[in-house]
């Protein structure tokens, strides 16, 4: 198999991702259809995180099992250093984005008026949690499109092939997640939102397998499971919050199990590839 088809269906398994968006195009969805769909991308993101830390610690395991110390400190703290990057820098990210709807709220003075009906209207609280969603699993897929194309550049391709059809099915999955909020709030994305949430998630599985073809580095696949894991983390946090809010306790706990099933279940092919 050469690198070009190598590439083209690493791209195949990012993009799988716009399977599960066009959900968000939903027309005012039941309250507890809203609150089931914000569960459902709970118990999957929850299932990422694991799978992700899983990934992103096994170095360092491998390396503390060979009394390689110094290794293991290298690979640990770039790893923490993503995680706090990636959390911190969201937490960051959404006050500025607070401030932001704020200020776009207060009443224009004398005269601003022209100038404020020029101003593109800031995202919504939703459109920003599905955009931060979309980052996260975008930094998610480039270290699995990274995975894939190592696979490749070692000769392994039955393994690689196999990373692509294991990845390709969670991407499916993880299209619900991103439109989770907007779901929930009742925000109808237009196709060129979801076209660009698709890209910003799916996009990095591409330029992974590209690049991970040509360059094999396992600290840089530890800093971008980090990052990842740290986003991830933070929306995880920001969706739970919306599940409190919904109050059906016990609809969201079936979701959130159900998620969780669904993220395992379509790890099974990666499983069976050794990973």
């Amino acid at each position: 198999m050469s690198s070009a088809q190598i590439t083209l269906l690493g791209a195949i398994a990012g993009f799988t991702i716009y399977l599960g968006l066009p959900i968000g195009r939903l027309s005012d969805p039941a309250p507890r259809l809203r609150a089931a769909l914000n569960a459902l991308a709970i118990g999957i993101l929850i299932f990422l995180l694991w799978d992700v830390l899983s990934h992103a610690w096994a170095p360092t395991d491998s390396a503390l099992t060979d009394h390689r110390w110094g290794r293991a400190a290298a690979d640990t703290s770039v790893l923490f250093v993503g995680l706090a990057i990636g959390l911190g820098g969201l937490v960051w990210y959404d006050r500025w984005a607070a401030q932001r709807r704020a200020k776009a709220a207060l009443p224009a003075g004398p005269g601003a008026a022209g100038v404020a009906e020029r101003a593109p209207a800031p995202r919504t609280q939703a459109a920003e949690l599905a955009l931060m969603i979309a980052v996260g699993i975008g930094l998610h897929n480039f270290a699995e499109g990274l995975a894939i194309g190592n696979s490749a550049a070692r000769g392994e391709l039955s393994l690689a092939v196999l990373l692509i059809i294991g990845f390709g099915l969670h991407n499916a999955t993880e299209g619900f997640g991103i439109v989770a909020p907007l779901a929930a709030e009742g925000e109808r994305p237009s196709w060129a939102s979801l076209a660009l949430l698709g890209l910003i998630g799916g996009g990095p599985t591409f330029v992974g397998t590209l690049l991970g073809q040509h360059l094999v580095n396992d600290v840089l696949s530890v800093a971008f499971l980090g990052l990842a894991a740290g986003s991830i983390l933070y929306v995880v946090i920001e969706l739970l919050a919306v599940a409190r809010r919904a109050a059906v306790k016990e609809l969201t706990t079936w979701m959130i199990l159900a998620g969780l099933f669904l993220g395992f279940a379509t790890d099974a092919v990666v499983t069976a590839a050794g990973v």
